[in-house]
């Protein structure tokens, strides 16, 4: 299987997030955001960093990116996409998720290993985890709050689209304490924790986060 990686100038989890997906068994493929080519890949992975245009909104010019119609268009037809903390912001900026990323309420940046409850196991990016298993990933972000309206909220949770809910203290605010949600088909999931962060216990808190890489093969093949 071979997982695209896309890279928008400043993104910063771009490796890390290639890394991931070799790990899990996959083969990483770089992708560039100024091409509107996915080189056939069989998913795609929008990494963290601060993406070009942040100071207007995150990931409201990245959203444009020429590769992104292609993501779109992808993702429309049922390609799996992961977006992770900037990710998570241009998937929503480019309405392939509902909702906002905001500025943390505490009003800082906030970077700590994040308690996380596993709420669907039925995506494309969670299907390798159990509805209520616990795990810990690192979490850094500055505006990482996920709001969206009392409507749009209430059928994210009626439709069991709430892929993921912190634990503990809400770190950056987000309404109903939701790390990340999925789209209407599952396939489209937007993470703001760092789960390429916690693949292998040498460089992070244990390996909880591999099941989100693991996952999509999972799903690939059984597709």
């Amino acid at each position: 299987m071979r997982i695209g990686v896309v890279t928008f100038p400043g993104s910063l989890d771009d490796g890390d997030a290639r890394r991931a997906v070799r790990i899990a068994g996959a083969e990483p493929v770089a992708l560039w955001h100024g091409d509107a080519d996915l080189k056939s890949v069989d998913a795609v992975i929008l990494p963290g960093g601060f993406s070009y245009g942040d100071y207007l909104r995150c990931g409201a010019i990245a959203r444009f990116a020429p590769v992104m119609s292609e993501v779109i268009a992808g993702a429309k037809r049922g390609l799996p996409v992961l977006g992770i903390c900037n990710g998570f912001q241009i998937l929503c900026e480019a309405h392939l998720l509902p909702g906002a990323l905001i500025r943390n309420d505490v009003r800082r940046f906030v970077c700590k290993d994040q308690r996380l409850r596993i709420e669907s196991a039925s995506t494309a990016w969670t299907s390798d985890y159990s509805a209520g298993q616990e795990i810990v990933v690192p979490l850094k972000n500055g505006e990482g709050g996920f709001v969206a309206d009392e409507a749009t909220l209430d059928r994210l949770e009626g439709e069991g689209r709430v892929v993921a809910r912190y634990l503990g203290d809400n770190p950056n605010g987000s309404y109903r304490d939701i790390a990340g949600i999925a789209s209407e088909d599952g396939r489209v999931v937007g993470l703001m924790p760092h789960p390429e962060h916690a693949v292998e216990e040498l460089t992070g808190p244990g390996t909880d986060g591999l099941g989100f890489f693991t996952s999509v093969l999972t799903s690939l093949v059984s597709a």
